[in-house]
């Protein structure tokens, strides 16, 4: 009986891509199937769409659910794609972001040594001559993980006291679907990304992450400890779902 079982779940995998026309338009989408299900849910982030669905659903209701939503999945796909931004291309006179602010990229040959500077609203980055956009790339990466770890440790000094809280250490992460955690032992990680968004956001993440020194949660005590030190989280919160970790 329980081989049998056991068969029946390794028949359908937990995780898929598939496309399907929906609207008119072919929409590839995740699905993920689990025992602990009992309806089927739709989610669209800047991944696109996850359809997450009972393990034993049948097909005929789950495209009856996927041509039922099929407008308002269309619609958000599209929203999401108008508001995702373009990644930096690396090259001369391309746009640049900072602290929430746009700088211009300027590659200036020779001197490869000198580390990159912000100079009258451009980021000046010194290569040689022969140096691919993946060199320049690399380059402007480790300026901003400098410059974010410095920022974040900043905000942390600041924060931290008015919060009652101390963390062990600051570190930052490449994480393609968080800007920060904590963890048990009072490690707060912070995605290096952060650095390009404006100061308020930055100082929101951290405030978030510092708080889970004190509830290792999201419980109501957890978004009082976040509203004692960031009084508009909630508006914060929401301007931060316009920015993704994947893209920056």
């Amino acid at each position: 009986m329980m081989l049998k079982k056991l068969r029946r779940l390794m028949g359908s995998p937990a995780v898929e891509q598939r496309t399907v026309e929906m609207a008119g338009a072919p929409v590839t989408y995740t699905l993920k199937r689990s025992n602990k299900r009992r309806s089927i849910g739709l989610r669209i982030d800047d991944r696109g769409l996850t359809v997450a669905m009972p393990l034993r659903a049948s097909e005929k209701w789950l495209n009856s659910v996927l041509q039922e939503k099929a407008g308002w999945v269309v619609e958000k796909l599209e929203s999401w794609r108008a508001k995702k931004p373009v990644p930096p291309q690396w090259a001369d006179g391309e746009p640049v972001l900072f602290r929430g602010e746009t700088f211009r990229l300027r590659i200036v040959p020779g001197l490869f040594d000198a580390p990159p500077q912000l100079h009258g609203g451009q980021l000046v980055i010194h290569v040689s001559g022969a140096d691919s956009p993946e060199t320049v790339e690399k380059i402007a990466e480790q300026w901003y993980r400098r410059e974010a770890l410095q920022l974040f440790v900043e905000c942390a000094q600041h924060f931290a006291p008015l919060m009652n809280v101390k963390p062990r250490e600051i570190k930052l992460s490449a994480a393609r679907t968080q800007w920060g955690s904590c963890t048990a032992r009072g490690t707060v990680r912070l995605n290096w990304q952060l650095v390009k968004m404006p100061l308020h956001l930055i100082d929101y993440v951290v405030v978030h992450e510092l708080a889970h020194l004190v509830e290792l949660n999201h419980s109501a005590a957890f978004w009082r400890v976040v509203g004692a030190a960031c009084p508009d989280y909630a508006k914060l919160r929401r301007e931060l779902r316009k920015w993704s970790p994947a893209t920056g």
